[in-house]
């Protein structure tokens, strides 16, 4: 079977069931960075801390893209931005070449999620409100910037950052998004582009 006959399904779906699926992933996400933390590297396998790494990278991989298609509407060329800066991250968060980079990686992520709360902000199928919790959050991971920042404040850092995600995450599950306003923003932003040539 074709990748194209694989991604087909996926791309004709809903917004809602984009983000339903993007919200599975970064739950599957947490239980992973959870499942590591919880044994710690030393008590992990080689193998088995890379299929970890491998299985949250690829998870945020989808929910980056998913999250993609669904915010496109609101403003395509901030959406390719945050997508963009996010792949980055991701990048330089899986070679993990210094502490120093990883702090980068993960302050990349924290720029991704401003940007995320500012496309939510933006578009009328979401309430404003979900903007508030991923700024915040992309706020948290911003602090890893700065080692002794890291050193102080990660463990609240991390944790309200993954609470803020996680609850804009789960209204995402449970919720979704109001589709006849996601179709009414893609449409203005089609005649939007049509009206540009």
């Amino acid at each position: 079977m074709s990748a194209a006959k694989i991604m087909k399904p996926i791309a004709e779906a809903s917004p809602t069931f984009k983000v339903r699926i993007a919200s599975v992933l970064f739950f599957l996400i947490m239980l992973t960075a959870t499942f590591t933390e919880l044994l710690g590297q030393g008590r992990l396998s080689f193998a088995r801390g890379i299929a970890a790494g491998i299985i949250e990278v690829l998870c945020m991989v989808g929910l980056t893209l998913l999250l993609y298609v669904v915010f496109r509407p609101v403003n395509r060329e901030l959406s390719s931005l945050a997508v963009s800066v996010n792949l980055v991250g991701l990048t330089i968060e899986a070679f993990q070449w210094h502490p120093l980079g990883v702090g980068v990686g993960i302050a990349l992520h924290g720029v991704y999620w401003l940007l995320i709360g500012y496309l939510i902000f933006r578009s009328i199928f979401l309430p404003r409100i979900l903007s508030v919790p991923m700024m915040a959050a992309g706020l948290s991971w911003l602090t890893f910037l700065s080692p002794r920042l890291v050193d102080s404040l990660s463990l609240y850092n991390l944790t309200f950052a993954l609470l803020a995600e996680g609850l804009v995450m789960l209204w995402f599950l449970v919720m979704g998004v109001n589709v006849p306003r996601w179709e009414e923003q893609a449409n203005a932003a089609v005649d939007r582009l049509f009206a540009l040539h």
